[in-house]
C-alpha cells in the first residue's frame, strides 16, 4: 500500500551502469586544447555530466509515483440456472445503483456461470443499452483481457436439450481468476459478486486466499419455480445374490406435489407407483434382490405434476452382487455350446449363452461377468466398440477372456491385427507347412470416386494384411478398377512382399465403376499360374456397369477358381455380389462399416489358403505342470479331432500342445486380467470324444476359475462418495488376523464413460486406511478396479462403480450465505454491501505512475544548447566571474 508522499521508481535500473562511464568526461576535460578559462571549461564539464545523467535516468525509466484512490470495480453477476427469477430484480436494482454512484472509479460488468468473460463497456451505458445500437467502446489503452460488450442474459427455465447448457454450473473461482487477471495496474481493485453461492466447480475460498483483492458479496435468491428432483438413489455397495435389500429413492421438492415413481433394474421396470410428496426431502424404500447380475444398475425416474426442469428427474445407483461366479459364453451357434454350459453349471458356475449380437457394448453389462468365452465367432460379427470394451474389461478391470477354436476362430475368423488378437496369447499368422497346398489369389479392389477417403485406405490395409498372412510359396496380385482396370500389382510370390506392399499402397481412388473387365483380367492371369488353390476376392461399394458376371463366374468355377465378394455400404449391388459368390463357390460378405474390411480380408485369406486348420486326431500333450490341471487326469484324455493352427506370443505360457508341437492351451496375463487360447473346440465337431470324458467338466471349470476376475473382499471396506464434480474413495483393509494392513501398494484403475483410462494410487492416511480423489466431469458410468499388494503379493482385487447423473446446478439448494460471508471476510471485503459502500474508499491508495523521460530529455536538450555555447563562445569577456587564468594542456 502506498503512502501519501510522492515516490520515485526506476523501471529499468540496469541502465544506471552507464554512470560508470562518466569519468571519461573528466579525462577529456584535462586533455582539452580549448583556449578558455579554467572556470568556463569546468562549468562546461558540469553541464555535460548533467546531460549524460539526464539521458541515463531517461533510459532507466525514472517514474514519479503519485498516490491515487481511484477504484477499478468488476461487478460479476451469476447467470447460472440455479438463480431464481426474483434475482433479476435484485441484480437490476444493484446495477442501477452502482451505475449512478458518484466518485472517482472505473467499473466493468462480467456475467458468469461456468465460463465467465469480462465485458468491455462501462456499466451505465450497459443499463441503457435498450436505446443504443452499439455499446460504448473503451480506448485501446484499457486493460487487456476484456471482450466485447454483452448484456446480462435473462434467466429462464431450461428444458432438456441435446447440447449441454453452459449455464449448468457455477464457477465462482474462475470468475475471480478472470477478474484478477484483467485488473489494470495502478487502480485500487475490487470485485463485487452477485450470486447465490452454490459453486459446482472450483474452490472460491482457495482462489480468494491468494487473489489479494477485496471481494464484496451480494446474495441472490435461489430459484423459486416449481421444482421436483430425484436427489439420490441409495443402494448398498455390495450384496449377496438373492439377498433382499432396500433401494431408497430420495426426492426433494420446493412444493407439495404428487409424482409417478418408476424404478428400473437395468432395462427392466420393477416398480411403478404414485406417491404424494411434501415440500422438502421425501424418502421412499423399495425391497429388491439381485438374482443373476454381477453388477445391477437401479434407476429411478419421476413424473411430477408441476415441474420446471426434466433433467433432474432421474438418478441411478450401482449394486455389486457376490455369489456364484458368472461367465458369458458367445457362440455363433448357441445350441452347439450346450454341453459346455451344462458342464459348467454342474461345477457351480452360472453361464449366460448368447449369439454374437449379444456381446455387450457397454462396460456396465460386461461387468456382470467374471469371464467371457468366445467360441467360433468371426471378427466380422464384432463391432470395433465391442472389441475395445472387451480389451478394457480384461486389461483395466481384471476380467478373463477365453477364445475357443473352430472354423470361425483365430485367423480363420479374421482376428489378425485386431484388438482381440492383441489381448490373446497367440498370433493368427504362422509359417505355413510345406505340404499345405499353394495358393494363388487375386484381389479386385474398387477404386472409384465413392471409395475415396477411409474406404480406400482400409481396403489397402486389408490387402497388405492378406499379403502378410500368405505362405512363402503363395502368390498374390491386385487389380484396381474404376472406369477402366489395371494391375496395381501383378501376381507375385509372397516372398516379394516389399514390392507387393509398395504397389498396393500406391492405389488412389477416382473414376466410375466397371467391374467385368477386372474379373476377366483376374481369370486370364490365374489360368497361367501354377498353384493348387486359386481364389479371387472382389471388393466394391457401388453398382457396376453391365457385364456377363454370371458367365465369367461360372467360367472361373469350372476352372476351379473360387470367387468371394465383399459389398461395402448400402450403395453396393448386394444381389449381384451374392450371385457372383454363389456361382463362384465362394463366400459373400456385406458390411456397412468400412472398418471391418481388414477383418473380412484376413478371414477370407485364411479360409482360402486351407492352411489354418489341422483336422487330424491327436492326444493333448501337457507341456507345463500347473495347479489348474490338478485332479484332471490329462493322461486319460481322449482324442481331439482338430484344431486351429496358431503360434504363441513371446511371454505366453504353453500348457498343452498338439502332437505336432502346435499350441493347444496357452495363457498369459494381459494388464490386470488374463486371456486364454484353446485352439480346439468344446462341442461335437472336434471335441466329440471329450464330451463323454469324465474330466471334461472339471477341466473347463478349473480353467475358467483360474482365468476369471478375482474379487476377494475379505477384510476390505470401500466407501465411494461424490460431491459436485469430485469423487472420493476410501478403503479400509485388515489382514486375515484382523490387524491393520499398512504400507500396502494400493492402486485404482478408473474408466470414465468415454472409456478413457486413468491410473491412480491411494495414499495411506491412517492405520489400514487409504484414500484418493478424482474428477467426475462427465455424466455416465464410471468403473473402478481396486488392487492392493503387499510385498509383491496381491492381497485383494475388487470392482466398484458409480453413476454420475445431472449437474449439481440443477439441485435444489438455498442461497449459501456461509460461503459468501467467508469470501468477504477472508478477502477484506464486505457481505451484502450497498452500492455506496462498494465505492467508499477512505484509506486505500496505489501509486499512479508518471513517466519523467519526456521532461528529462527536454531539460537535457536545453543543457546541450548551453554546452555548445560554452564550447564556442568565450564568456570571460561578458561575464567577469568566469575570467581567470587561461591554461592550455
Amino acid at each position: 500500500m502506498w503512502n501519501e508522499n510522492l515516490q520515485l521508481e526506476l523501471t529499468h535500473p540496469f541502465w544506471l551502469l552507464l554512470f560508470l562511464g562518466l569519468p571519461v568526461l573528466v579525462v577529456y576535460f584535462y586533455r582539452s586544447l580549448v583556449d578558455f578559462t579554467n572556470r568556463q571549461r569546468l562549468f562546461s564539464l558540469i553541464i555535460r555530466m548533467m546531460i549524460c545523467s539526464l539521458l541515463i535516468l531517461s533510459l532507466a525509466g525514472l517514474t514519479l509515483l503519485t498516490p491515487t484512490k481511484e477504484l477499478f470495480v468488476v461487478v460479476a453477476v451469476d447467470e447460472s440456472l440455479s438463480i431464481g427469477n426474483e434475482a433479476e430484480k435484485v441484480v437490476a436494482k444493484f446495477l442501477e445503483q452502482t451505475g449512478n454512484a458518484e466518485g472517482d472509479h472505473e467499473i466493468r460488468y462480467v456475467p458468469f456461470a461456468t465460463q465467465p468473460g469480462l465485458v468491455q463497456a462501462e456499466l451505465k451505458p450497459l443499463i441503457e443499452k435498450q436505446d443504443e445500437e452499439e455499446p460504448e467502446q473503451l480506448p485501446e489503452s484499457e486493460p487487456a483481457g476484456v471482450i466485447e460488450n454483452e448484456t446480462p442474459a435473462e434467466t429462464k427455465p431450461a428444458k432438456k436439450s441435446d447440447k449441454p447448457d453452459p449455464r449448468e454450473g457455477t464457477n465462482i473461482a474462475q470468475v475471480i481468476e478472470t477478474a484478477r487477471a484483467a485488473m489494470p495496474p495502478h487502480y485500487v481493485p475490487r470485485i463485487v459478486l452477485l450470486t447465490e453461492g452454490n459453486e459446482t466447480a472450483g474452490s472460491a475460498l482457495e482462489t480468494a486466499a491468494y487473489s489479494e483483492i477485496p471481494i464484496y458479496t451480494v446474495p441472490l435468491p435461489s430459484r423459486e419455480d416449481p421444482e421436483v428432483q430425484v436427489s439420490e438413489v441409495i443402494v448398498p455397495a455390495q450384496v449377496a445374490q438373492g439377498e433382499p435389500f432396500f433401494v431408497e429413492v430420495v426426492i426433494n421438492s420446493n412444493h407439495d406435489d404428487e409424482v409417478d415413481i418408476q424404478m428400473y433394474r437395468g432395462p427392466h421396470k420393477v416398480v411403478s407407483e404414485t406417491q404424494k410428496i411434501k415440500a422438502g426431502e421425501n424418502r421412499f424404500q423399495f425391497r429388491q434382490t439381485v438374482d443373476r447380475e454381477r453388477l445391477a444398475e437401479f434407476s429411478a425416474a419421476i413424473e411430477p405434476r408441476s415441474d420446471t426442469f426434466v433433467d433432474n428427474n432421474q438418478a441411478s445407483g450401482l449394486v455389486y452382487a457376490i455369489g456364484k461366479p458368472r461367465v458369458l459364453l458367445i457362440d455363433s451357434q448357441p445350441d452347439q455350446s450346450q454341453h459346455l454350459a451344462w458342464a459348467l453349471e454342474e461345477e457351480g458356475i452360472n453361464v449366460d449363452t448368447r449369439p454374437p449380437a449379444g456381446i455387450p457394448d457397454t462396460l456396465a453389462d460386461l461387468q456382470n461377468y467374471e469371464a467371457i468365452l468366445i467360441s467360433n465367432v468371426p471378427a466380422t460379427d464384432l463391432s470395433t466398440r465391442q472389441m475395445d470394451i472387451t480389451r478394457t474389461y480384461v486389461a483395466d478391470l481384471g476380467g478373463g477372456l477365453i477364445m475357443l477354436g473352430g472354423d470361425q476362430s483365430f485367423g480363420l475368423g479374421g482376428y489378425y491385427k485386431t484388438v482381440i488378437e492383441e489381448v490373446l496369447p497367440v498370433r493368427s499368422d504362422f509359417e505355413k507347412e510345406k505340404e499345405k497346398p499353394s495358393l494363388a489369389m487375386v484381389l479386385i479392389i474398387d477404386k472409384s470416386g465413392s471409395m475415396g477417403g477411409p474406404k480406400i485406405e482400409l481396403a489397402k490395409e486389408a490387402a497388405v494384411s492378406a499379403v502378410e498372412l500368405l505362405g512363402p510359396r503363395d502368390q498374390i496380385g491386385v487389380i484396381a478398377f474404376e472406369g477402366s482396370s489395371y494391375w496395381a500389382s501383378e501376381i507375385r510370390p509372397r516372398s516379394e512382399k516389399s514390392t507387393l506392399v509398395s504397389n498396393i499402397r500406391s492405389i488412389e481412388a477416382g473414376g466410375g465403376t466397371t467391374m467385368y473387365p477386372a474379373m476377366e483380367m483376374a481369370f486370364t492371369a490365374l489360368q497361367s499360374v501354377a498353384a493348387k488353390l486359386k481364389h479371387v476376392i472382389i471388393l466394391t461399394d457401388g453398382h457396376s456397369s453391365p457385364g456377363d458376371f454370371a458367365g465369367i463366374s461360372q467360367t472361373m468355377s469350372s476352372a476351379r477358381i473360387t470367387l468371394s465378394t465383399v459389398g461395402v455400404g448400402e450403395g453396393a449391388d448386394q444381389n449381384l455380389l451374392e450371385q457372383i459368390a454363389q456361382i463362384g463357390k465362394g463366400r459373400y460378405y456385406f458390411t456397412s462399416d468400412p472398418s471391418s474390411i481388414p477383418q473380412i480380408f484376413a478371414k477370407e485369406t485364411m479360409t482360402a489358403s486351407k492352411s489354418a486348420i489341422n483336422e487330424e486326431p491327436f492326444i493333448p500333450q501337457q507341456i507345463r505342470a500347473t495347479p489348474v490341471l490338478d485332479e484332471v487326469d490329462m493322461a486319460s484324455a481322449p482324442f481331439l479331432l482338430g484344431y486351429v493352427i496358431t503360434r504363441p506370443k513371446a511371454t505366453s505360457e504353453i500348457i498343452l500342445s498338439t502332437e505336432a508341437g502346435d499350441p493347444l492351451l496357452v495363457w498369459w496375463r494381459y494388464g490386470l486380467g488374463m486371456s486364454v487360447a484353446f485352439t480346439s473346440d468344446a462341442n461335437n465337431r472336434w471335441a466329440a470324444e471329450w464330451l463323454s470324458w469324465p474330466g471334461f467338466s472339471k477341466f473347463w471349470a478349473q480353467l475358467i476359475r483360474n482365468t476369471m476376475r478375482k474379487s476377494d473382499s475379505r477384510g476390505v471396506s470401500v466407501e465411494l462418495t461424490q460431491h459436485d464434480q469430485l469423487a472420493s474413495l476410501e478403503l479400509d483393509a485388515v489382514d486375515l488376523t484382523g490387524r491393520f494392513l499398512n504400507n500396502a501398494e494400493t492402486d485404482l484403475t478408473l474408466i470414465d464413460p468415454q472409456l478413457n483410462k486413468q491410473n491412480l494410487q491411494l495414499n495411506q492416511i491412517g492405520p489400514g486406511k487409504y484414500k484418493t480423489s478424482f474428477d467426475v466431469l462427465q455424466p455416465g458410468a464410471y468403473h473402478l478396479e481396486l488392487t492392493q499388494k503387499q510385498s509383491g503379493q496381491v492381497q485383494f482385487q475388487q470392482s466398484r462403480g458409480m453413476i454420475v447423473g445431472y449437474p449439481d446446478e440443477l439441485r435444489l439448494k438455498p442461497t449459501n450465505h456461509e460461503l459468501l460471508e467467508s469470501l468477504a471476510e477472508m478477502s477484506g471485503g464486505k457481505f451484502n454491501p450497498s452500492a455506496e459502500e462498494v465505492f467508499r474508499n477512505e484509506s486505500e491508495s496505489v501509486g499512479r505512475p508518471t513517466p519523467l523521460w519526456p521532461y528529462l530529455l527536454a531539460l537535457a536538450l536545453l543543457l546541450f544548447l548551453l554546452d555548445v555555447a560554452l564550447r564556442r563562445i568565450d564568456f570571460s569577456i561578458f561575464v567577469p566571474s568566469l575570467a581567470g587564468k587561461r591554461e592550455m594542456i
